[in-house]
């Protein structure tokens, strides 16, 4: 989810509605913030204008214990890649992520994400 003011979106999400901040990070000149409440996980990120629409979530994320093993099984499913081999972004948790997205039957972006 695109957030306005990520620092207002944190406390929000924080102070208001009981997640807790499990993680910060830098993703080049942004920060991408990940809010938890049990096993529920949102991921907030600044650095492109929020659309201020309802319905404007970006993507849903799916974490998987085995990104090669999810990446294997969407193929065969017959899923429509959004991306082609699984990426990664080094900066995120202690040893960053690998990931891939697939689009759902709405056009919305679904992520499948391994912490490393």
């Amino acid at each position: 989810m695109i957030a306005r003011d990520l620092d207002e979106t944190i406390a929000f999400y924080t102070e208001k509605l009981g997640f807790e901040l499990a993680g910060l990070f830098h993703n080049g000149d942004n920060r991408c913030a990940f809010l938890r409440y049990g096993h529920l996980t949102i991921e907030t990120w600044e650095g492109e204008p929020a659309p201020g629409v309802t319905g404007a979530i970006n993507h849903w994320a799916f974490d998987t214990p085995d990104i090669e093993a999810a990446f294997a099984n969407a193929k065969k499913l017959g899923l429509e890649f959004k991306d082609t081999e699984i990426q990664h972004i080094d900066s995120f948790w202690e040893h960053g992520i690998r990931y891939f997205n697939v689009y759902g039957p709405n056009d919305e972006t679904i992520e499948f994400c391994q912490i490393v």
